[in-house]
């Protein structure tokens, strides 16, 4: 059975930069430490998770289809540190040191990548890890990912996310459509935070179905009914694609690599 194992590559990247900018003043020193960093941490990973393929995955650099449905998206983000920005061609040098090829596009998120990649195996039943403390992955539970939180210990599973959000990893992409997602700056639905939109899910299991009940004197579900177009908008911008073109075989991400005869 194949074993991919995948590195959000920023995500991971910028956790092991961030408590440098303490510790170090010279950037270039920054940088050679995070890429010290980098390599002793993939190489436990991979060793922990002995992969058969693996691959870190990058945001391209040109604006997304998001920013182009919805100019908002992201606005007010933080920039990467200019020297990590420019450093990243070395850091992509350290994964490729490591075993591990680098997958970008000009245009693409990585979010979307990621859910492309895994989804090609999780449908025909392989087994797919992914690294990353993002919990907006946590929407591709039900095709059968893995998703590990290397800096706190922990899966990013079906438990976690009943705890976390209480709904279902299935009710995610609905749950956020109606909350909005700050960090992306997506609005959701005016005045429903994450308690009415459980509420609302619990008792109607999806943003479909409230959209179409009758309101019957139910204030929350006026609410959603009035911001239909709205929510209907962060669902879509929420929900991770799964049919990128990615134009590479799988053979080519085997770990470890094929060495030339």
């Amino acid at each position: 059975m194949a074993h991919l194992l995948i590195f959000d590559a920023l995500n991971l990247i910028r956790r092991l930069h961030a408590p440098l900018a303490s510790e170090q003043s010279d950037s270039r020193a920054q940088l050679l430490a995070t890429r010290q960093r980098l390599q002793r941490t993939v190489q436990t990973i991979l060793e922990e998770v002995q992969p058969t393929h693996a691959i870190a995955v990058f945001d391209g650099a040109a604006p997304s289809w998001r920013h182009k449905l919805y100019p908002d998206y992201k606005l007010g983000r933080s920039a990467m540190p200019i020297a990590l920005a420019e450093g990243m061609t070395d850091l992509q040098a350290t994964l490729w040191q490591c075993g591990v090829d680098s997958l970008l596009t000009e245009d693409e998120e990585a979010d979307d990548l990621v859910a492309t990649l895994s989804a090609r195996l999780t449908d025909r039943q392989q087994q797919v890890t992914l690294i990353s403390t993002d919990k907006g992955f946590c929407q591709l539970l039900p095709t059968g990912i893995a998703i590990r939180d290397y800096f706190n210990r922990r899966w990013l599973d079906h438990a976690f996310v009943e705890q976390q959000f209480g709904v279902t990893a299935h009710q995610l992409v609905d749950f956020w459509a109606l909350t909005g997602i700050s960090g992306s700056h997506i609005p959701g639905v005016n005045g429903i935070g994450p308690k009415s939109a459980q509420t609302l899910l619990q008792r109607h299991g999806s943003l479909a179905a409230l959209l179409t009940a009758p309101p019957e004197g139910d204030k929350l579900l006026t609410k959603v009914q009035q911001s239909r177009d709205a929510a209907l908008l962060a669902q879509t911008l929420v929900r991770l694609r799964q049919d990128i073109p990615l134009g590479f075989n799988l053979r080519a991400i085997r770990y470890p690599p094929c060495q030339p005869a």
